[in-house]
């Protein structure tokens, strides 16, 4: 990676001072919901939204299950986001067992419901127990992401963010071609992308460089998940390629049964991993919430960020 001077006087800067002390809040932030299945995960939920809503995020997603299989259950949370909050959502939408007519008339919804933005991916195919099925395009569907984009661009001027993969996707034949595919994503429209969760600074940093020497100029992402249950963070991380370093494994061995001190260990590594990308020039950082917000905000707010009406008290009292 290459540092500009700035870059170098901001990371002397978070050797030499308080990892966190007087840091500007100009970084812009997003998060990402699950749709709830129960009643009680429904009011888990909102109490997140409205507890993060204050940050200010650009946009808030919803995620789509594997095989479509939450895809009631995503529209309904994402059509109450816009009609109860300010915040911009963002709805997950994928190829998985859909015609093109099919998906035509999701995102007709969508618009007509005054969403803007969606994320487009392939998606995962249904899952047998801990594995996937080979993904399979519908026979009148789209047969890939970067298709998708085009077809949603067609139809309206959506907004359009995609998924990119710092430690390589699980199906790509290379490093290469899995960059190959995410230009393909980029270039048939998509204004962004969004990584896969990762752990190390230096795994994102590569990946941008090696973004770049790709002729990919668009904005990518971080994409940052506070661990707030170990076991389900390995599964889902040997799911999507994602490496846990074993320094990390060793940090959480025996606190299974200590929730409170595992969170207090979660934001600590998650507020780490952010200013060291804040270091070196992130100013956009993409959480998965997993529906729990406390990680989240605290992380948000260790980066200097403050609630929008905290800040319009400051400015009305100067």
């Amino acid at each position: 990676m290459n540092l500009t001077v700035d870059q170098l006087h901001e990371a002397r800067r978070a050797v030499d001072d308080p990892l966190f002390a007087d840091l500007a809040g100009d970084a812009q932030i997003s998060f990402e919901f699950f749709p709830p299945k129960t009643e009680k995960m429904e009011a888990t939920l909102w109490d997140s939204v409205k507890m993060l809503e204050p940050l200010g995020p650009r946009f808030v997603s919803v995620t789509y299950g594997a095989g479509g299989s939450t895809r009631e259950r995503t529209h309904a949370t994402v059509r109450r986001i816009v009609r109860e909050t300010p915040i911009k959502a963002a709805a997950h939408l994928t190829c998985v067992d859909a015609s093109k007519a099919e998906i035509e008339e999701v995102i007709s919804d969508y618009w007509d419901a005054g969403v803007r933005h969606i994320v487009a991916l392939r998606g995962d195919p249904p899952r047998k127990g801990d594995t996937f099925e080979t993904f399979q395009p519908h026979p009148d569907g789209y047969k890939s992401a970067a298709d998708l984009v085009a077809g949603i661009k067609a139809f309206k001027p959506f907004e359009v963010s995609v998924a990119a993969y710092p430690e390589v996707h699980p199906e790509a034949d290379s490093a290469q071609a899995d960059l190959d595919n995410l230009k393909r994503k980029l270039d048939a429209g998509a204004n962004r992308a969004i990584t896969q969760f990762f752990f190390t600074a230096e795994n994102f940093f590569r990946f941008r460089d090696e973004a770049a020497a790709a002729g990919i100029d668009a904005e990518i992402v971080p994409g940052i998940l506070p661990i707030s249950n170990v076991a389900t963070t390995k599964r889902i991380a040997g799911m999507c390629g994602a490496a846990i370093p074993a320094w990390m494994d060793r940090l959480f061995d025996g606190l299974d049964a200590l929730p409170a001190a595992r969170q207090l260990i979660s934001a600590t590594v998650a507020a780490e991993l952010c200013r060291k990308l804040y270091a070196g020039g992130v100013r956009e950082f993409h959480f998965y919430t997993l529906n729990r917000a406390e990680l989240s905000y605290a992380i948000c707010h260790l980066l200097g960020i403050r609630p929008v009406e905290e800040d319009k008290t400051k400015e009305t009292a100067q």
